[in-house]
């Protein structure tokens, strides 16, 4: 499986950005649908964002619709996510994976998941 490493969680005042980044291994990255998911304290890990090979299409969960920015670099097999007025419902662990974009869910056996990001919002 593919390994993926997220990094550039961290502490922000609501309101703030944030803009993180998760790196994968192989050489299948430019050919995967890739998504950001998060797990919040005591709740399930929920789609966040997802974006197709070429990065043409983009999808969006609706609490973060026109704050959140999904983008990728199939050059540096990288995806990245461009958080913009954080609020503290968005505190969670952040993670990156391969993704069905139609179903927005994980694309399973294909990524094995990282550590994740975390990223904390206060009020």
């Amino acid at each position: 499986q593919v390994q993926l490493v997220e990094s550039g969680g961290g502490l922000v005042q609501a309101g703030g950005s944030l803009r993180l980044s998760c790196a994968a291994s192989g050489r299948t990255f430019s050919s995967r649908n890739m998504g950001w998911f998060r797990q919040a304290p005591g709740k399930e890990r929920e789609f966040v964002a997802g974006i197709s090979r070429s990065g043409d299409i983009t999808v969006y969960t609706d609490s973060v619709k026109g704050r959140f920015t999904i983008s990728r670099d199939n050059s540096k097999n990288t995806v990245y996510l461009q958080m913009n007025s954080l609020k503290p419902e968005d505190t969670a662990v952040y993670y990156c994976n391969g993704a069905l974009l139609a179903s927005r869910t994980v694309a399973d056996g294909w990524g094995s998941w990282g550590q994740g990001t975390q990223v904390t919002v206060s009020s």
